[in-house]
């Protein structure tokens, strides 16, 4: 079942890639990617980064599984990191330090463009909403006017407490987008079921979706929402009110003004309960939720106005033309890009019904977090650039990684590893 998965999965990315390219030159411009399914072009290279990503992937794949199950726990989180963060860095090196890093945050239609402008906060949310159209002489760039406020907001108080630039806001992304594989770990842990996050670890450190992670806000998003699930996991052994579960509720509330779709979230976080049978933490990361919420409204953002507007503006773009018969499931062949073969290949296993009648936590997470990708693809506001767009979804799906056999574990990660190295040596990615 293992391998029937991943291979079905190689043949839906290998007919998403083939479609455009035997469609005609029409229909491959109504996709508005270069490479479809990711957004892209084709251009095979190598770069400084490729020899440090190759040893990388080399030693996780000899070593990873091994020492993921002999070290104390305390070390894995952050040896974890550390080992993410290389791995993220080389990628993105293979395309070089201007057009793999340092160059991702400043394109026109980044945010970065208007962070610069932004000289009165409190004037920049009350009149957020009144700029997200198109076609007006103060439209905001096609990012920031796709998001709400917190996510512009990030960028220009980065910019206030650092040096600004590319490779300081490139560099902020790439810590926070890493964060997820600690704070995974930590919320399995939390769990009780450290088994399964030293099993999933390798995979989550070589996970192809670092190639988005370096460089783009969607990664600071993944991590915000990858800690409010963690510390959701923890709020879950407490056993009364307290101040972790406000904590995830805050995290969660600020992953909804930072991105439209991460209200998605609702569904792992939901089902992280169920699965610990824990009803109390839900009221006080309500409260948390509903304070950042409060913060917003007050300061003249109301988030459903800059919804229905993102919807419309949406519509204005290319969007309105990019073809959804292609999209419904080219999307998800882009998901498959971006978590592995391997996650697809433990996904049977996650989702076994001996799993879920179990209500074993990490199969819910990897379940919820499914179910949130498929109700993102139909609703037809996500066409396109899904590997990036659905960062903090589908890093929590890599976990069903943890469920293949170890005695498989180093082909799965051979195989893991090849994949997200050809990614990034074929295609030059725009994010």
């Amino acid at each position: 079942m293992d391998l029937l998965a991943a291979a079905s999965a190689a043949v839906l990315v290998a007919v998403a890639f083939a479609v455009p390219r035997l469609a005609g030159e029409e229909f491959r411009r109504t996709l508005y990617a270069g490479s479809a399914p990711i957004f892209g072009i084709w251009l095979p290279h190598i770069g400084w980064g490729t020899g440090p990503a190759i040893l990388i992937a080399v030693l996780v794949v000899r070593y990873g599984p091994e020492f993921a199950a002999r070290q104390p726990w305390s070390r894995l989180p952050g040896l974890a990191y550390v080992t993410s963060l290389g791995w993220t860095f080389a990628l993105a090196m293979v395309d070089g330090w201007q057009r793999g890093f340092v160059g991702r945050l400043l394109d026109r239609n980044e945010y970065l463009r208007e962070v610069g402008g932004v000289t009165d906060i409190p004037a920049m949310l009350r009149g957020f909403s009144g700029r997200i159209l198109d076609f007006q002489p103060d439209s905001w760039t096609t990012h920031v006017s796709g998001h709400p406020p917190g996510a512009l907001l990030f960028f220009v108080l980065l910019d206030r407490v650092g040096p600004g630039g590319g490779a300081w806001a490139g560099a902020a992304c790439m810590f926070l987008g890493c964060s997820v594989v600690p704070a995974i770990l930590v919320a399995l842990h939390a769990l009780g079921v450290e088994h399964r996050a030293r099993a999933a670890l390798p995979y989550l450190v070589l996970a192809p979706a670092a190639i988005w992670i370096a460089v783009s806000a969607d990664a600071v998003f993944a991590g915000v929402t990858a800690w409010a699930l963690a510390l959701l996991a923890r709020a879950t052994r407490e056993s009364a009110w307290g101040t972790t579960a406000v904590g995830a509720g805050v995290l969660f509330g600020l992953g909804v003004y930072l991105n439209y779709g991460l209200i998605l979230m609702a569904i792992p976080a939901l089902i992280l309960l169920c699965a610990r049978r824990a009803v109390w933490p839900l009221l006080p990361m309500l409260a948390g939720a509903l304070a950042v919420a409060a913060v917003f409204t007050m300061a003249g953002f109301w988030w459903l106005d800059g919804y229905h507007l993102v919807v419309q503006r949406y519509y204005q773009g290319i969007a309105s033309e990019r073809p959804f018969s292609y999209w419904w499931w080219g999307n998800l062949a882009a998901a498959v890009c971006a978590v592995g073969a391997a996650a697809i290949g433990g996904v049977p296993r996650a989702l076994s019904p001996k799993m879920l009648r179990a209500l074993d936590p990490a199969a819910l997470l990897v379940a919820g977090c499914l179910v949130a990708i498929l109700v993102a693809d139909a609703s037809g506001l996500s066409k396109a650039e899904t590997e990036r767009i659905w960062l903090p979804f589908t890093v929590w799906i890599i976990v069903a990684a943890g469920f293949l056999p170890r005695r498989a574990a180093r082909a799965w990660l051979a195989v893991q590893a090849v994949g997200a190295l050809a990614l990034v040596h074929l295609l030059l990615t725009n994010w």
